[in-house]
């Protein structure tokens, strides 16, 4: 079975092919190595990184942006995605604290993008 991926990790964005022999993988289409790389891992195990908002009580704003450590398995993202809109921050917070740590089991923290004042402020 043969499936086509678009590299992301470049402008180029090569239409790169990975068709499984067994255990082996065939791909072909990349101009470089991190194209070859990229399919796949894209193919064996695809990884995503979260960038998202959170509710935040007596902020001064209602929203707290936040950012996953590093990539998480995608088959866990709806998981993950479930926890992170439950949660509720409460301000004050600073850029880099963690929100919530190993969320799902995953071992990727989900992180601060930003400082958020409390409203006494």
């Amino acid at each position: 079975m043969e499936k086509t991926y678009t590299c992301i990790v470049c402008p180029v964005s090569c239409r790169v092919t990975v068709e499984e022999h067994g255990e082996k993988l065939a791909i072909a289409g990349f101009s470089c190595k991190r194209g070859r790389e990229y399919a796949e891992n894209e193919h064996r195990c695809p990884k995503r990184m979260i960038t998202t908002t959170i509710r935040i009580n007596n902020g001064v704003l209602r929203r707290l942006p936040v950012v996953s450590s590093s990539e998480m398995p995608k088959e866990k993202m709806k998981e993950c995605l479930d926890l992170i809109y439950a949660t509720v921050a409460i301000a004050p917070v600073r850029g880099g604290d963690v929100i919530i740590s190993n969320v799902c089991d995953t071992g990727v923290d989900i992180i601060a993008s930003r400082d958020v004042d409390d409203l006494a402020l």
